[in-house]
């Protein structure tokens, strides 16, 4: 039985000025609410080592933000955007970001219908990228990139490309975007957005967890543009979610076994990858080799292990073939009733309304996210990617 949820009932205005367009000077001095179960206060983000359990586990995705919009012109003079999404061949993404002549991506295309059959052509230092459309399809189009040159296509794009900021910020990217809509801790190329509520982090803010001595996890999560996605049904069952690929370490498993009832996830994409790890680990005590995560995997399968039981069977698939990072792929979406399996306190920035992501929240919290919202909104909070954050906490401990 998919929710019997109507996207309206999570809607609040949010008037454009209330969208930070621009980051803070210095990420954590950035504003953190609090919300305890209890009842909601704030203080500033550079706050948030004293404010965590000292049991807890904070869990970073170290995804990071690729230069995605490329812009080319063809000989009529034509402006095309090409806004990458996802790489086909190879579809690896280390592979492909190490390629050093060719490869095939999943694209958006600005303006496409000034594009006809034309290869477009754009130079870089000596060198030349070319693009060719290969495909069509309603929604995307499948582009084969080559250059010359014998450089990565990593290399390529932080020459050619620029950053993807989000829509609603109604600007063009500048400079400081490159640095700003970027974690302190990013390491692998994949993401087309950022993790948002990792850029309050600054390397001050890491050392004074680490020497609190609280302890860190990393799963990697590559956002895809879907993230941006509007609900457009009133329905949720009706909203198509879309296919992320993750990747977590068998270390990152044990340290969640050892905190278990005690994980805090830092953002949406992380809490989207723990609790599908769950539903993993169910998956191969069902007798079944593990495969990505459908959207309604919480619907469609009995939930009857122990996180602790979920967690250990992962582990078990894992050492069973001698791999140390598991390759995954989730296209969950949570929202009420949903109960969390392995997240007990969620870091996140503030959502937009009819949003996922604000599903995502309220199913955490339940109906007193109207009330964290209000309070951000009467308290002249910043919102979205570069706004404020939030540390949610007081969900009931795992079984």
């Amino acid at each position: 039985m998919t929710p019997e949820i109507r996207i309206g009932e999570y809607h609040y205005e949010l008037p454009d000025e209330r969208i930070a367009k621009f980051p803070l000077v210095r990420r954590d001095d950035a504003r953190l609410l609090t919300y305890t179960g209890g009842g909601v206060g704030e203080t500033v983000f550079s706050a948030l080592p004293a404010l965590l359990p000292a049991d807890s586990l904070l869990v970073f995705n170290e995804t990071k933000v690729i230069p995605a919009r490329l812009h080319f012109r063809r000989d009529t003079g034509a402006a095309i955007e090409l806004f990458c999404l996802d790489p086909l061949q190879p579809a690896d993404y280390e592979q492909c970001f190490a390629s050093d002549s060719s490869c095939i991506w999943k694209c958006m295309a600005g303006h496409s219908k000034r594009w006809k059959d034309d290869p477009l052509k754009r130079p870089f230092g000596a060198h030349v990228l070319q693009a060719e459309c290969i495909e069509k399809h309603r929604e995307y189009l499948l582009v084969r990139f080559s250059w010359d040159g014998g450089q990565s296509f990593a290399q390529v794009l932080e020459q050619c490309g620029t950053t993807p900021i989000p829509p609603y910020l109604k600007r063009d990217a500048l400079p400081e975007d490159a640095l700003r809509y970027q974690t302190v801790y990013a390491r692998y190329n994949g993401s087309v957005a950022a993790p948002t509520a990792g850029l309050h982090f600054t390397p001050a803010t890491l050392a004074d967890i680490a020497r609190r001595g609280i302890a860190t996890a990393t799963i990697t999560l590559h956002v895809g543009a879907g993230t941006f996605r509007p609900v457009k049904s009133d329905a949720i069952a009706e909203h198509v979610m879309h296919e992320e690929p993750f990747t977590v370490t068998r270390a990152a498993l044990q340290s969640l076994l050892s905190h278990v009832g005690r994980t805090i996830a830092v953002g949406t994409t992380s809490a989207r990858t723990l609790e599908s790890l769950y539903f993993l680990g169910q998956q191969y005590l069902d007798g079944k080799t593990p495969q990505p995560v459908s959207q309604w995997e919480a619907q469609t399968i009995a939930c009857t292990a122990a996180p602790a039981e979920a967690l250990q069977a992962l582990c078990r698939y894992m050492d069973s073939r001698h791999i140390s990072v598991l390759h995954a792929a989730t296209r969950l979406l949570i929202a009420p009733p949903y109960r969390f399996k392995i997240v007990r306190g969620l870091l996140t920035n503030f959502h937009q309304p009819r949003s996922t992501l604000l599903l995502l929240v309220a199913a955490l919290i339940g109906d007193r996210w109207r009330a964290v919202y209000d309070y951000a909104m009467q308290h002249d909070f910043r919102f979205l990617s570069y706004g404020d954050s939030s540390l949610l906490m007081g969900v009931e401990e795992a079984s």
